[in-house]
């Protein structure tokens, strides 16, 4: 059974180059917001502490309208203080987030994303170390970087990518044990190490930037998970891309999946990596079960359920109805997944050419080879994803046996 990985990932330069910046850009993008209030660093008294934490949480549970609320009364209370700003902007950032190829949301979040570095910029004119200032800063420019980042953007994103690094190492010197700044070190220590490893290329580019140990920014990651007071769920997501996406951890990841769901259930982000997650696992029941739920909540139109999650979710269904030999109600929904590529995709899609191959593969158990060549010779014609050329030309040689 293929993959997420090879579902979704192409092998084409262009595409490889462009997945590489994105990929190492995260090293210098995840620069929380969030401070230990009961450390070095006090964000703002306790009424104030309290709406951030409520209001972060409406944010990952997708439920905007609350948290915005929340944030609303941080910025009259405290209109000088960047916190309630900046959590703001993450409301627009998580909706980027859940349907990132909806440009609509973008000049609203920068917008709010200026607010937040004018505020800080009116702090540090008088005090240059202010670490609130400073911190918000750096988070603020960081996300800037990474949305120009997923919009190709990349002069203007390498520019403020060296800036929010910057300002994180002079963070760094103020409080160098806080466990929400671990966050950032430790994303910046494990990437800056396993980016080199992975593509070689990369190497010349990080010549200029200090050196990092991938152990010990697990090690930071994990402390700042279970030990951060407002950097914790950050750094189980960021944990969870690792787990899942490089160090092939897939029980980990299917621990944070879990976790992230059962707290904030209205999450489609969440709910889609522990749907992948139990896909890796091989868990065929649970996640025909995780998948329908969330076909149907992208029926219901619910907040970050889309069109490109629907189409995900019947791929997964018609994969595990075809794991147990109901080829109909099966092909049914590779149908429907591949009329969802042909309604999103601007250019065939992993998701698109692997449909073709499934398919391919039922016509194959129904005995109709002709058919079945038909789907085979439709994947030769379009652009390799993965050995996707291999894989037909094996079955067009050979009949797919379940």
């Amino acid at each position: 059974m293929e993959t997420q990985n090879q579902i979704i990932k192409n092998k084409s330069p262009h595409s490889f180059n462009k997945t590489i910046f994105r990929i190492f850009f995260v090293v210098l993008l995840f620069m929380v917001p969030f401070l230990k209030a009961n450390s070095q660093w006090a964000i703002l008294y306790r009424d104030a502490d309290s709406l951030i934490l409520t209001g972060a949480n409406y944010i990952y549970n997708s439920e905007f309208d609350k948290a915005s609320d929340c944030f609303k009364q941080v910025e009259e209370k405290y209109p000088n203080h960047p916190a309630g700003y900046f959590l703001d902007a993450m409301i627009e950032w998580w909706k980027i987030v859940l349907d990132n190829d909806n440009t609509s949301n973008d000049e609203l979040f920068l917008n709010k994303i200026n607010k937040v570095i004018d505020v800080c910029d009116r702090t540090l004119d008088t005090n240059s170390y202010d670490i609130n200032a400073l911190f918000f800063k750096g988070g603020a420019i960081g996300y800037r970087a990474r949305l120009r980042t997923m919009r190709d953007d990349w002069i203007s994103a390498i520019h403020d990518a060296k800036e929010a690094l910057d300002i994180l190492q002079k963070c760094q010197e103020v409080a160098p044990f806080n466990h929400d700044i671990m966050l950032g070190t430790g994303i910046y220590n494990y990437f800056s190490q396993k980016f080199p490893e992975e593509y070689p290329l990369l190497k010349p580019l990080m010549i200029f930037l200090p050196n990092g140990d991938k152990r010990l920014g697990l090690f930071q990651l994990r402390a700042a998970s279970k030990y951060a007071r407002y950097a914790s769920v950050e750094a189980k997501v960021v944990l969870l891309q690792i787990y899942y996406s490089f160090e092939n951890n897939n029980y980990e990841a299917l621990q944070l999946a879990q976790e992230l769901h059962n707290k904030y259930p209205q999450n489609a982000y969440f709910h889609r990596y522990l749907g992948r997650c139990l896909v890796r696992m091989g868990m065929s029941t649970e996640y025909e079960k995780e998948w329908r739920e969330v076909f149907n909540r992208a029926i219901e139109k619910k907040t970050g359920y889309n069109s490109i999650t629907a189409r995900e979710a019947t791929y997964y269904i018609g994969v595990a109805l075809m794991n147990r030999n109901d080829l109909d109600d099966a092909l049914k929904y590779f149908q429907k997944s591949l009329e969802g590529s042909l309604a999103i995709d601007k250019k065939p899609s992993g998701f698109y050419v692997f449909t073709l191959l499934k398919i391919g593969n039922i016509y194959d158990l129904k005995s109709n080879r002709n058919q079945a060549k038909s789907y085979y010779n439709k994947v030769l014609s379009l652009p390799e994803w993965n050995d996707s050329h291999t894989i037909a030309k094996k079955y067009i040689s050979s009949p797919f046996k379940n």
